[in-house]
């Protein structure tokens, strides 16, 4: 077990009023259930947690910057613990540590994500030692669900029907608009 785990798995059973401050980062475009029960899970473990959108001038997105942030506040409103963010041309690791995280939060849905997390984890530590990583497992009814499943469902006939049981309401009323539905 690494030592930022025990020291995380320390600080929970010794004082449970202390707890470091994480970082759970992604382009969410948009933001699914899947992200929104990692985000509830590391809400639940930390006393604070930066929900930060990882903004790359070269990617297209569905929506754009500010409507990402907007979904998102719109989203985790009910959270006192929560802070929105964003970034740019920056390592994740990087921003963390000016955000002063102690934790980066991913989640792993397969194996192929494991593989690549479990890498990013080992660059982000040869960049930033003192910043560990946590992975999240989400349940099956999550594990397949992901922004681009969203969106290659959306404008065939009945996509609201199915893409509603993926996204939050917000997320729904969104896509509806920029569908033109």
């Amino acid at each position: 077990m690494n030592s930022g785990l025990c020291m995380l798995l320390k600080l929970i059973t010794q004082d449970k009023t202390i707890m470091p401050k994480a970082i759970y980062a992604g382009s969410f475009d948009p933001i699914t259930n899947g992200h929104l029960w990692v985000i509830d899970r590391a809400a639940a473990i930390f006393d604070q947690l930066i929900v930060a959108v990882g903004d790359n001038p070269d990617k297209k997105y569905s929506f754009s910057l500010e409507e990402r942030l907007g979904l998102l506040k719109d989203t985790l409103y009910q959270y006192k613990n929560i802070e929105i963010g964003h970034f740019n041309g920056e390592f994740l690791v990087n921003y963390a540590q000016s955000a002063g995280a102690s934790f980066i939060v991913r989640g792993i849905r397969n194996t192929q994500d494991y593989e690549y997390e479990k890498t990013m984890r080992y660059i982000n530590s040869d960049l930033c030692s003192a910043i560990d990583t946590i992975f999240l497992m989400p349940p099956r009814n999550y594990a397949e669900v992901s922004s681009s499943l969203v969106k290659g469902l959306v404008g065939t006939a009945g996509w609201e029907k199915i893409v509603k049981r993926y996204v939050p309401e917000t997320v729904l009323d969104a896509l509806k608009i920029k569908n033109g539905s």
